[in-house]
């Protein structure tokens, strides 16, 4: 059995234009302050990772995570979530996420789509250089706009859709697997991988891939009223990365789950501060303890109430609470008789 590594936190909420939240040394000296013991690092802001020179060269690789180590902190992770998305992107989507890719690239889905495929293969090398198992994406979509079943789908788009996903990635997850890295999706909405169900279908177009696996976060489960226990008793030979976030559904007479274009603040499902959720954080650290899962328990904050640096120190120790330190022997042995092969072939009768 396996003691959960934690706790840690993803940055990406944190990165900002003041201090300490401005450069790499001084948000690590931050968390580390608030009781972390790892940081899991977004790949777009080069003040905190140049993830091209990550990929090709083992010094700057080093030094980076030196940095880290400095403040007594580790690198869990590395995160393409944004450039992932731009792996596939429906055309309807092209000018809100054209902010994701660099500038020159705005305009021209096509470049944009090879930069992002070039960023993940970057992200491989770079998370094999840092010493990483694992590392985190979205999966991009090309069927959003058609998840309703209305107007009814015509026959063959959700077969075509997955196998077009399919072949963008099995490239990509073949890179992965060269460097021994483990390509975790975040199962989520806006993605064509959001459940289990799009997860098994992607798996099919790309051949049940050992590197294609899942981040668990519970807290987008919960907005899909999603079984988020059972969900780990499924796939949990697959989950190698988890983010701890909450989140509450509170459905009305007025609203649901898609939440009447309401903002977060109104929504009937929006996320939540550690522990002001709804999400039973016991059962999962149960659970991750019981599989053995391998990796960190990661902060993600996202609260559409509770300001972030609150979230941030209440959420160190939220997640230390959490984590069990698993045993290392059973609780009865102190009743234990004593055995061996012929007094048991005895008490069968053989």
């Amino acid at each position: 059995m396996k003691t959960i590594k934690g706790p840690a936190i993803f940055l990406a909420q944190f990165i900002g234009d003041e201090a300490p939240f401005n450069s790499l040394e001084s948000i690590c000296a931050w968390a580390a302050d608030l009781g972390y013991k790892g940081v899991q690092l977004p790949t777009l802001d080069s003040r905190f990772i140049d993830l091209k020179l990550a990929a090709e060269s083992q010094t700057y690789a080093d030094e980076l995570k030196g940095k880290v180590q400095a403040a007594g902190l580790e690198i869990t992770e590395l995160s393409t979530h944004l450039q992932g998305q731009l792996v596939a992107v429906n055309p309807v989507y092209d000018t809100l996420f054209d902010g994701f890719a660099p500038e020159a690239l705005r305009g021209n889905p096509h470049a944009r789509q090879q930069w992002a495929v070039q960023q993940l293969e970057y992200a491989a090398k770079a998370s094999r250089r840092l010493g990483l198992t694992a590392h985190v994406t979205f999966s991009g979509a090309l069927l959003w706009p058609y998840l309703y079943p209305w107007p009814q789908r015509p026959a063959g788009l959700v077969e075509e859709g997955f196998a077009e996903l399919g072949r963008r990635w099995q490239p990509i997850l073949d890179k992965f697997d060269a460097n021994g890295i483990d390509l975790c999706y975040e199962l989520h909405a806006g993605e064509d991988l959001h459940d289990g169900i799009s997860y098994e279908r992607f798996l099919t177009e790309v051949n049940d891939h050992p590197r294609a696996c899942l981040l668990y976060d519970p807290s987008h489960y919960v907005l899909q009223c999603l079984d988020y226990l059972e969900h780990i008793d499924i796939y949990h030979e697959r989950i190698k990365m988890f983010h701890v976030k909450d989140a509450e559904f509170n459905p009305t007479g007025r609203q649901g789950v898609y939440g009447g274009y309401e903002s977060w603040l109104n929504r009937a499902g929006r996320f939540r501060s550690l522990g002001d959720g709804q999400v039973d954080f016991k059962a999962i650290f149960s659970k991750m303890a019981q599989y053995d899962f391998p990796g960190w328990a990661v902060l993600e904050w996202e609260c559409a109430l509770k300001n972030s640096a609150d979230g941030a120190r209440e959420g160190a120790q939220f997640i230390k609470n959490h984590i069990i330190h698993v045993t290392d022997h059973a609780f009865d042995d102190f009743v234990a008789s004593g055995s061996t092969e012929a007094s048991n072939r005895k008490l069968l009768g053989l």
